[in-house]
């Protein structure tokens, strides 16, 4: 059974050929033309995921990507045609978990909606009431929820799926390259500053409020890794 995906663009020919390629993955598309019908339909219907046009009428992409990450985990795909770092960082920011600049391969586009519904579904699948402990971090993968001295930290999908992967081993580095691999899936076209954006907003998230707290740590020349604090799983 395909996803229910929601397209997001007000550009008419462009919107039709995502579309075109999204159902002959076999999703189930639903396009909007502006951003405030891309709040109340995402909102209504739940979609699975949401391919979301940054330059749009009524309403932003961008503040759109903001207003519904507030609200749910839903993995975000934004199309810019801007394409320097700070929009991209931006967008990072404010919750979406890949983008693509305009003109794209609607093959590549496809590709990376796959990729995004299959690391989703992965994260679904591994709901088995699992839960990680590092000292005062709590992760639960069946409830995506995290927790930091019994608080609710809220992360996007990308943020949770690094933190899961720098949790099951503790202290050991992890290059950007392997964080690419594992969760993007197209290390040839991610860069390295954009696993960097995850991790910082990741850390920020972690430690706000929580003066001397160190949980996503930098090993200069490497990666990054998870302090290991004593606790265990």
């Amino acid at each position: 059974m395909g996803a229910r995906v929601l397209v997001a663009e007000d550009d008419v020919m462009q919107a039709r050929l995502v579309r075109i390629y999204l159902e002959r993955e076999g999703n189930e598309v639903q396009v909007v033309g502006d951003g405030r019908a891309a709040i109340e339909w995402a909102r209504s219907s739940r979609p699975d995921l949401i391919v979301l046009d940054v330059m749009m009428p009524e309403v932003d992409g961008l503040d759109v990507c903001r207003i519904l990450r507030a609200e749910s985990q839903v993995p975000i795909l934004l199309l810019t045609a801007r394409s320097t770092e700070e929009s991209m960082l931006l967008g990072l920011d404010l919750g979406a978990d890949d983008y693509l600049t305009k003109p794209y391969s609607p093959r590549e586009l496809t590709a990376r909606v796959r990729a995004l519904l299959r690391r989703s579904g992965a994260a679904a699948r591994a709901a088995d009431s699992t839960r990680l402990s590092v000292g005062d971090l709590e992760i639960d993968t069946a409830r995506f929820e995290v927790r930091v001295a019994g608080e609710p930290v809220p992360l996007t999908g990308k943020e949770f799926a690094i933190l899961g992967m720098l949790a099951e081993q503790p202290g050991r580095v992890f290059t950007r390259a392997q964080i690419i691999d594992r969760l993007f899936g197209f290390g040839r076209n991610v860069l390295e500053r954009t696993v960097d954006a995850h991790v910082m907003n990741l850390r920020r998230k972690l430690e706000q409020g929580r003066t001397g707290a160190r949980y996503v740590e930098t090993v200069y020349g490497r990666g990054y890794r998870l302090a290991d604090q004593g606790g265990g799983r």
